[in-house]
């Protein structure tokens, strides 16, 4: 009989009898309690976080920030309870403390007083860290806990986010306000470094100023030092001014007693004088044309006198002869021991120096016959005496020389005739005036007594003068030291200025650049930035072939579970070897596959049974749906093969070595956690099992992903399934030989 024939007649005996359907329905439905009921048990626990009661403790008190009242612990309560993470409940500290204790909330979360006051500080002097009190019990779950560190971790990146905004959002406005002041200071600055250009201008115009002034001072000084000097000559002269006034007021007032009756007796005898003066003066005027000749003629004839007593003074005197009391050999004086320097007569003397001009010759005459013969007295000149007749003689001739060289100017002659025009003038005048001469000498005398009162007054004045002056050239002098202080002081302003100009013109540009430097962000502008400031990092965690929800990410390690369940119940109610075709002594190959096609085929079944309920009941979705189903098919055939294997060659021990090696298949196969995060024997047995390759191969079907894995993992199951099939078939093969052991087994199940 061939073996689908053994298999079918296998199955037969299932369908004989309500319990042996019973089986057969235990068999396809029992691997639904480990596929389906695992995974339907934590198919999505994240989406169900809402119902776990949590304690929420709000102690804030809130802050004052700017002027303005915060909370940031009501805000952050708001926040929670409008999220989907755990079921907040508000309640006391001690109560929440008790409840955690005794398993009614699994978390508590505390606000502290503080808390707000701490997060405003980050704009303060004092910046504190709001720290948040989360309290857990492992007692009452494990997973909770490691849950609350996620979702705890996101409420303080929330509130840290929202505290930073705030912090930043300051800070972004402290920018916008730092532009538009260092803005404002650049302008101030612009008008500052003009304003000191305009000032150095002045500096230097102060400084050449000042120097001018220090000039002007010096000369002020040097001036009113020469005016002091002046008015003390000027006091001293006004002082002896007063007193010859006053001596003349004394005189004139004591003489005009004696004068006005002079005056009123003669003024017919002074008009008739001087009206004779007036004609006199014209006369001389009329004939001053005559003078020139009359002093030429004058000049020779003296001239000749004189040279004719010379030459009688040389004859008599110089060849020894004596007269009266002359030393004989005295020698003759020549004609040139005139006096030619002796000064010019006054034209008002030419007249007369004219006339005695004309008188000479008969001097000249008079001093030969006297030193010739007895004069009048009978007595010879001496020469001596005879000298001094020359001399004279020389005298008269020099002085009618220079008569004549006097009026022989034109200029001279013109000065006389306006003298004696004004001689005349005044003549007339006084000649007019000579009826009134009393009262113009009572005028005269008033004037005269105003005269001396008014020098008083300026001599009295120029002692003040000179006592201002005085004072003025100390003040002056005061005055040229502090503008030369002043200079000094300008000099140096104006090389301050100078320094400052090129500070000042590098302030305003350093303000411009810092102004453009300094960000001016408006709201729209802020508000990005400080979201991105608040949250500088942003995980972008992309999923390549993502797992919807925690039952699809845990499928690929539970349904190959469920199968091997399913493969090792069923080889608790079917025999791993045929007994019928062991006793009709079929081929090992035969017997084989008559005891592995039955359970396969339940396999099969078990396959579509938990993929539908899967697929239809949890909502399991697969990127390769026809493809896991195959996976799925060789899988349990995979698995069946092995599990006969076991169950044939080690009889009821093989069950115990089923369950252990599925426990040591679930281990290491990375279902849950990385291989690499398990101990290094699991690491040794990882590629050594067939349940590593399928929950690999089961995650790139389901999921999505290279197929690379799946066909390693077909590659390894059908070599594992002939493998088992083959030592399964050599098992048949040694069972057809009764033993001691088989007759007699050492444990029977």
């Amino acid at each position: 009989m061939r073996s689908p024939r053994l298999a079918a007649l296998e199955l037969k005996r299932f369908g004989r009898g309500r319990l042996p359907r019973a089986a057969m329905a235990a068999m396809l439905l029992l691997p639904l309690l480990y596929g389906a009921l695992y995974l339907w048990s934590f198919w999505d626990p994240y989406d169900r976080l809402d119902k776990i009661p949590v304690a929420l403790v709000n102690d804030d008190k809130g802050a004052e920030v700017h002027g303005e009242k915060t909370a940031v612990g009501d805000t952050l309560v708001r926040n929670l309870h409008g999220s989907d993470t755990f079921d907040w409940r508000e309640t006391s500290a001690a109560d929440a403390r008790k409840g955690v204790e005794d398993g009614r909330y699994y978390l508590s979360l505390t606000i502290p007083s503080d808390f707000s006051e701490k997060v405003a500080s980050s704009s303060g002097d004092s910046p504190e860290t709001g720290a948040l009190k989360v309290r857990s019990n492992d007692a009452n779950n494990y997973i909770v806990g490691q849950i609350s560190r996620s979702v705890f971790s996101e409420v303080r990146a929330a509130a840290s986010s929202k505290a930073s905004r705030s912090f930043y959002d300051r800070i972004y406005v402290s920018f916008s306000t730092l532009h538009g002041r260092t803005a404002e200071a650049a302008k101030g600055a612009d008008k500052l470094d003009g304003g000191i250009d305009k000032a150095k201008k002045g500096a230097g115009e102060l400084k050449d100023g000042l120097g001018d002034a220090a000039d002007g001072s010096g000369k002020l000084k040097s001036g009113t030092a020469e005016l002091h000097s002046g008015a003390g000559s000027l006091t001293e002269g006004a002082s002896r001014v007063a007193g010859g006034t006053q001596k003349l007021a004394d005189t004139v007032n004591g003489v005009a007693g004696d004068v006005r009756p002079f005056l009123s007796t003669h003024e017919d005898e002074i008009g008739k004088t001087a009206r004779s003066i007036a004609r006199t003066s014209r006369t001389l005027k009329k004939n001053l044309d005559e003078l020139p000749g009359e002093a030429a003629r004058a000049e020779t004839e003296t001239r000749e006198r004189a040279d004719a007593l010379a030459r009688l003074y040389e004859a008599g005197c110089s060849k020894g002869h004596t007269g009266g009391t002359g030393s004989p050999g005295t020698p003759a004086p020549s004609p040139s021991g005139a006096q030619p320097d002796e000064p010019d007569p006054a034209p008002s003397q030419t007249p007369s120096a004219g006339t005695d001009a004309s008188s000479a010759p008969g001097t000249a005459t008079a001093a030969h016959a006297s030193a010739t013969g007895p004069g009048k007295d009978g007595a010879r000149l001496s020469c001596p005496q005879l000298k001094k007749v020359v001399d004279g003689a020389e005298d008269t001739a020099a002085l009618a020389h220079k008569v004549h060289g006097f009026v022989k100017n034109g200029e001279n002659l013109g000065t006389l005739k306006r003298d004696l025009t004004f001689l005349g003038t005044k003549a007339d005048a006084l000649a007019e005036r000579a009826p009134h001469l009393t009262e113009d000498v009572d005028s005269a005398v008033r004037k005269i007594n105003e005269l001396n009162k008014g020098a008083h007054a300026v001599s009295q004045g120029a002692s003040t003068l000179h006592s201002g002056l005085g004072t003025a050239h100390s003040g002056a002098a005061d005055l040229d030291t502090g503008i030369g202080q002043l200079g000094k002081g300008a000099g140096s302003l104006d090389g301050g200025l100078f320094k400052l100009a090129d500070g000042s013109g590098k302030l305003a540009t350093g303000l411009h650049d810092g102004a453009q430097q300094i960000p001016d962000y408006d709201k729209k502008e802020r508000d990005q930035r400080t979201g991105v400031m608040a949250d500088p990092v942003d995980l972008l965690s992309g999923k390549e072939h993502a797992a919807p929800n925690y039952g699809t990410g845990f499928a690929p390690y539970f349904i190959p579970l469920s199968l091997w369940v399913g493969a090792m119940i069923a080889y608790m109610l079917l025999q791993p070897l045929n007994k019928r075709a062991l006793a009709a002594g079929a081929s090992g190959r035969r017997i084989a596959l008559a005891g592995w096609l039955p359970v396969a085929a339940i396999g099969v079944a078990q396959v579509g049974a938990l993929m539908s309920v899967l697929h239809w009941g949890l909502g399991l979705e697969m990127a390769r749906g026809a493809g896991t189903l195959g996976f799925l098919v060789l899988v349990t055939l995979c698995f069946t093969s092995i599990v006969q294997f076991l169950n044939a060659r080690f009889g009821p021990a093989g069950r115990i070595l089923v369950l252990a090696l599925l426990m040591l298949q679930l281990t290491s196969a990375g279902g849950t956690y990385p291989i690499q995060t398990s101990p290094g024997f699991f690491n040794v047995l990882h590629p050594l099992l067939p349940m590593s390759y399928v929950v690999d191969g089961l995650r790139h079907l389901i999921t999505g992903g290279e197929l690379w894995p799946v066909w390693r993992a077909c590659l390894v199951l059908l070599a594992f399934t002939v493998g088992a099939l083959a030592l399964t078939a050599l098992t048949a093969r040694r069972k057809q030989v009764w033993t001691l052991d088989r007759l007699r087994p050492e444990i029977s199940l």
